[in-house]
Order: structure tokens, then C-alpha cells, then sequence
């Protein structure tokens, strides 16, 4: 597969559902490979290196001036740029610290009883039924369960979200369309409708949670929060984090109902779950790929990127980067040294990442422990995107011995 083969692969439909030979064909050109106006990056030093410079920045609304007429008019787009996730120094770092005081370590630590207590009543709905969809019944349920506990939404609004997750994430694609931006607004729209509701809740009645503690920041006034940015953060934990949750639940079942040793020996030493859940990440990550323009004339990997350049970070391909880890191509939980870029690196690492690393590590070997002779009805279907790669739907024979 030569270099346009490989880009027109990666953009078609026909390539979604496995992009690794096309990651495989752009790594071999080099690591860091110019492709129009554009700079694909595949190496894992060259990937990682980027997310860690200060000189690179990432997707904010002075650069989305630059790329795309009157992006403002679409809400999606408006939400995730007024988020952290677009945005550089020192709006980022103000946001970030404002955001980081609910995923401490120490309140991350104090979900696993609740986790597991969830993961526990979702498995106790299972008995009796012989086959059921784990994306519609666990991956996605779990982690909405939690981020909302976060957030401070009511357990009886959680339906909502997974259709506004949807259509709000098509616009964090490389491309979308027309129809596409349209349903993403219109579910913005109705987010922050939602949100203005919640937030005038908070505002009369606060609470332990992060929807009163943004909203306090914002009324303290000076530089602390606008409310674009409010609601743009909100959409951005709610929609974006627990997404990239059901995305690694489902990518890990499958990998290890294709490989049954493996999950049986998962199921028997769940103390074991962190390595296979960040063999997960780096064999068939949930997050694929992300973005930064060059803020100065650099050169990378002996390849000179002028100032105000796009880099396309192929994270999928760097995790499978022969010049970084050993045999690739092989899912191994008992990898040495196993650091996938999927959560990315430096400043805009992502929050959420202990939080989704510690429902997969209790998720996964309770449901493989409960149901150890379940079984793919057939092979799943992917969703249709390359950024956030998951399955639509993930259809499971029980067949339990409990």
C-alpha cells in the first residue's frame, strides 16, 4: 500500500474497520511524513515528543479562523473549542486546574467500591438472558454511571446522553458531513439547554460535585470561567469522557473474546486487569488519533515543519511503532514497559484517564468472571469513525454456568 493508498484508506469507509495496515504503510515512509499541507506523524518518539513541546498548539479558535468560515454558528464546534481540549496557555492551564480538583487520585481511588458495586448490578440484569448487546447494556451505562456521580446529574437523566454523545462527537472527526454538523448542533443546543436547567439547580441548591463547582468558578467572576467556557467544559467531561470509556470496554472484550486463554486467565486473576487494560490502549485504543499545529518552525525527526503546519498524530500507529515496542502486532498484557500514547502527553494529557483505566480494570474480569463461557453471536460492526473507534452495537452469547 503506497502513501495515497494508505491517506485514501484512512478517510474511506472501506478502511474504518481496520487501519493498521494503512498505519503500518505511512510508518514505513517515516515517521513523520508530509502529505499535502499537512504532516502525518506515525513514530512513537515523534508523537510523543510533539505532545510534550510547548511549541505545539493545539485546535483553538484563532487557528479554526484560520481553517473553517463561520465555525461559530455551529454549537458543537463552539462548545469543544470554548473546552480545554481546544485551547493553549494560559487559558488551558486556568481551566485545567479548575476541572483537575474532582479526578485526584484520591477521589478516583474512592469510586472502585462504587464501580464495582455498578458493574455488579448491571452483571445481576444479565442472569437469565442468553444473549444481550455489552455496548447498549454495560459499556456505555457504567461510565455514564460515573461521570454523571462527577458531574452531579441525576441518575434518571443518564438515557439522555448517549444519543447527544453521538452526534456531538462526529464533529471531533478528520472530516464529517454537512447532515452530520447539523445533528451535532442541534444536539449541542439541547445540551446546554439541559445544562442551563442543571446549573440554575446548582446555583439555589449546591452540592459535592463538579457541575457546582464550575458554576461557582464562573460566578466568582474576574478571569476564572466565562460561560461559554462553562458549558463548553461541562459538554466536553460529560459527552467526551465517558465515550472514550465504552470505547475501551468494547475494544477490550473483543480482544479477549478472540483470544480465550487469555480472558480465562483474566477472569481468574483480576489483580492482573491493569496490564491487559493498558495492552487494550495500545493495541486497539479507544482515542486514535489527535491534532497540533506548529507554533514556530521546527524540525522533527530530521524533517523541517514550518510555523502555523497541522500534524495529524496518528496515536493508533505510534502505540504499534516497531522502534518502541517489541512484536507490535502481538496483544500481550505481560508487556514490558508498556506506555501507549492513547490518554496522550504533557499538558493536555488527558484527566479523565485514571478514572477510565480503573472501570475497565473492574469492569472486564468481573463480567469474563461471571460469564466464562460467553462468546461473540457473530463478528461486530464498527462505528463509522477514526478519531473515537468503537463498536455500534456488541452482541454476546452468555451461556453462564453460575
Amino acid at each position: 500500500m503506497n502513501v495515497g493508498a494508505a491517506v485514501a484508506s484512512l478517510m474511506s469507509p472501506h478502511g474504518l474497520p481496520d487501519p493498521y495496515p494503512a498505519y503500518d504503510a505511512l510508518r514505513a515512509v517515516g515517521p513523520v511524513l508530509p502529505v499535502g499541507r499537512r504532516f502525518i506523524v506515525t513514530g512513537y518518539a515523534a508523537v510523543d515528543g510533539i505532545l510534550r513541546n510547548p511549541k505545539m498548539l493545539a485546535y483553538d479558535s484563532g487557528i479554526l479562523d484560520t481553517q473553517f468560515d463561520e465555525w461559530r454558528a455551529n454549537r458543537a464546534v463552539f462548545l469543544f473549542a470554548e473546552s480545554m481540549l481546544r485551547q493553549n496557555p494560559p487559558n488551558h492551564t486556568r481551566m485545567r486546574r479548575l476541572a483537575s480538583g474532582v479526578f485526584t487520585a484520591r477521589r478516583v481511588s474512592a469510586l472502585r467500591e462504587v464501580i464495582a458495586a455498578q458493574v455488579d448490578e448491571i452483571l445481576d440484569e444479565f442472569a437469565g438472558q442468553v444473549e444481550v448487546d455489552v455496548v447498549t447494556r454495560l459499556a456505555y451505562p457504567l461510565p455514564i454511571a460515573v461521570i454523571c456521580a462527577l458531574l452531579g446529574i441525576p441518575a434518571a437523566d443518564r438515557d439522555l446522553f448517549r444519543r447527544l454523545a453521538e452526534a456531538l462527537t462526529a464533529v471531533l472527526e478528520v472530516r464529517w458531513t454537512e447532515e452530520q454538523g447539523r445533528v451535532a448542533h442541534d444536539a449541542a443546543v439541547e445540551l446546554e439547554a439541559y445544562f442551563d436547567g442543571l446549573i440554575a439547580q446548582r446555583r439555589a441548591e449546591p452540592r459535592d460535585d463538579l457541575v457546582t463547582a464550575l458554576a461557582a468558578a464562573h460566578d466568582a467572576g474576574g478571569d476564572r470561567l466565562t460561560g461559554d467556557e462553562l458549558m463548553g467544559n461541562l459538554a466536553l467531561l460529560l459527552v467526551a469522557g465517558f465515550e472514550t470509556t465504552t470505547n475501551l470496554l468494547g475494544n477490550g472484550l473483543v480482544l479477549l473474546l478472540d483470544r480465550p486463554e487469555l480472558a480465562k486467565r483474566l477472569a481468574a486473576e483480576p489483580a492482573s486487569a491493569p496490564g491487559y487494560v493498558e495492552e487494550v490502549l495500545r493495541f486497539d485504543p479507544p482515542v486514535q488519533l489527535t491534532e497540533r499545529f506548529a507554533g514556530a518552525d521546527l524540525t522533527i525527526e530530521g524533517v523541517r515543519v514550518p510555523a502555523g503546519a497541522e500534524m495529524i498524530l496518528l496515536l493508533g500507529a505510534a502505540n504499534r511503532d516497531p522502534a518502541r515496542f517489541d512484536r507490535p502486532e502481538v496483544f500481550d498484557p505481560d508487556r514490558p514497559d508498556n506506555a501507549p500514547l492513547t490518554f496522550g502527553a504533557g499538558a493536555h494529557y488527558c484527566l479523565g484517564a485514571p478514572l477510565a483505566r480503573l472501570e475497565a480494570q473492574i469492569a472486564l474480569p468481573a463480567l469474563l468472571r461471571r460469564f466464562p463461557a460467553m462468546e461473540l453471536t457473530g463478528r461486530p460492526e464498527r462505528r463509522p469513525r477514526l478519531t473515537l473507534r468503537g463498536w455500534a452495537a456488541l452482541g454476546v452469547r452468555l451461556d453462564s454456568v453460575d
